[in-house]
């Protein structure tokens, strides 16, 4: 994560300690190492360490979506201001269309 992100975090867990987020409970493992910083986190911040999880997660998966490579297929499937745009063959459209299977099944 950039030093940004992480700064804008921090800064969130500062003025909204106590904001209700909307959270799923799920299980998950986690290295010894990273829960003893998570929950030197949760005592600082005074939140819940599934919290902290949660906005952990939650900034790093904004952050890999924007980090996620386009790559340039050869199919045209669009013009903008007299510039062709070629389909992304990457694995953002796989990703999103993931994403849009999991939501339409889970209604």
């Amino acid at each position: 994560m950039g030093k940004e992100s992480l700064s804008k975090l921090l800064n969130t867990w500062e003025t909204n300690a106590s904001k209700a987020n909307d959270l799923t409970e799920t299980l998950i493992s986690l290295f010894k190492s990273d829960l003893i910083r998570i929950t030197a986190l949760s005592q600082i911040y005074k939140l819940p360490e599934h919290e902290v999880i949660a906005s952990l997660l939650h900034e790093a998966l904004n952050e890999l979506e924007a980090t996620m490579p386009y790559i340039e297929g050869d199919k045209v499937i669009r013009v903008e201001d007299g510039e062709e745009i070629y389909e992304d063959v990457g694995p953002m459209p796989k990703y999103l269309a993931a994403q849009k299977n999991i939501l339409n099944k889970a209604g």
